[in-house]
């Protein structure tokens, strides 16, 4: 194959993953399509009929299958990822917990998008947020960019011995996967170099050590499984760090367990997810010009949950915004409003906190709907508002 140069390029989300897919050469790829993951399949499948990579692509019959063959490919010694969205990603359910306590580093890319009922095609994080306690790394991209950078990183993490966990990489459906931004190219051998040879140590297919992948645990050691799986999440958070300063230094770009902006005097923050942090960025910044302290705190790594972290980002403002783009069913909060505020008060750091539900199937999510919170989060902090919890945002009443 042909050795591309590190380039400037404009690409939608997918075509970024797919691009890296290509620079990393997985040993196998299986999957099934779903929109709006599905040029993904089809675009590493080129790549592999036009004789550019020498990954093994497995055509399954559904999603579950897609990760059961992810999961033999990976335990066999092969590095092995695929690709899914939505209802998909819910078919594997069973797989993901099974991948997790393998300890199988398989990458997955996650094209977010609604969980049904009603059936809907568009983007929320209702399905990676459902998977939530499966036991896998979860990153999360703002924009094409970060799609394409977190997937690169996704394979030593994964892969680091300490760790040897599944990872999910994750873009908003449409948002990002489909729509095409300027991007900035790493060139095929820096990737190879940053990504290396997978070697695991221990593998089906290696004949001078015998081992069993999966097999029935009695009580007397499956809870001792489970607390070594949980270390390795633990362990996990160094390696994220470690491996975001190595990509730093290859790439320029830098990354964390989650992007401060505007933060360093912000009375008022919001913390959110995904494509709708570049909406509150601009919001942020309009808000500046007018001399409001504001600012956004966009959450790129949700497993494992950066708690002390965020503690200690959040601890001067007055009054935290925390933005969910899923519901949990509980009548009381999203995801991230049960986790925040829990962090926050282990933390002892005791601020005011506001979850909102937002941009549920696609909805709208629009820089006055970010300055209508703001001014609501300001009068919270002055006692001219009661907080009103989990209220959804562009309802129409």
């Amino acid at each position: 194959m042909s050795e591309q140069a590190a380039r400037r390029d404009r690409m939608s989300g997918n075509e970024a993953v797919a691009y890296a897919i290509r620079q990393v050469d997985p040993d196998v790829m299986p999957a099934f399509p779903i929109t709006p993951s599905t040029e993904i399949p089809q675009m590493v499948s080129s790549y592999i009929a036009n004789g550019e990579i020498e990954t093994e692509f497995i055509p399954v019959e559904s999603e579950h299958s897609a990760m059961s063959a992810s999961i033999g490919s990976e335990a066999a010694g092969a590095r092995t990822m695929t690709a899914t969205s939505s209802a998909g990603l819910a078919l594997m359910w069973e797989e993901l917990l099974l991948a997790a306590s393998n300890r199988l580093p398989i990458v997955l890319t996650l094209v977010n998008r609604t969980l049904s009922g009603p059936i809907n095609i568009n983007c929320d994080h209702s399905d990676g947020m459902g998977a939530r306690d499966t036991g896998w790394i979860q990153i999360y991209a703002e924009n094409n960019q970060e799609a394409y950078d977190n997937y690169i990183q996704a394979f030593p993490i994964a892969e680091t011995p300490s760790v040897h966990l599944p990872v999910m990489v994750c873009q908003d459906g449409f948002i990002t996967s489909h729509a095409v931004e300027n991007i900035e190219l790493l060139a095929d051998k820096d990737v190879k170099a940053f990504v290396g040879t997978y070697k695991p140590e221990e593998f089906l297919l290696n004949p001078g050590k015998p081992i069993a992948v999966g097999p029935y645990s009695v009580s007397n050691y499956a809870m001792e499984a489970k607390k070594q799986q949980e270390i390795a999440m633990e362990e996990a958070r160094q390696v994220i760090l470690d491996v975001a300063d190595r990509f730093y230094e290859l790439s320029g770009r830098k990354y964390s367990f989650f992007e401060e902006y505007r933060t360093e005097d912000a009375d008022y923050i919001m913390l959110i997810m995904g494509s709708a942090a570049g909406t509150a960025k601009q919001a942020v910044d309009e808000l500046r010009e007018q001399g409001k302290k504001v600012g956004v705190l966009k959450l790129r790594v949700f497993r494992p949950f950066p708690e002390k972290e965020l503690a200690q980002a959040l601890a001067g403002c007055k009054v935290c915004a925390i933005m969910d783009r899923c519901e949990s069913y509980n009548g009381n909060c999203g995801p991230l409003g049960m986790e925040v505020p829990a962090g926050l008060y282990r933390n002892k750091v005791m601020i005011e906190t506001v979850n909102y539900i937002y941009g549920l199937a696609g909805r709208d999510f629009t820089t006055d709907h970010v300055k209508a919170i703001f001014e609501e989060l300001e009068q919270v902090a002055n006692g001219e508002k009661e907080a009103v919890q989990h209220r959804y945002i562009g309802l129409r009443e």
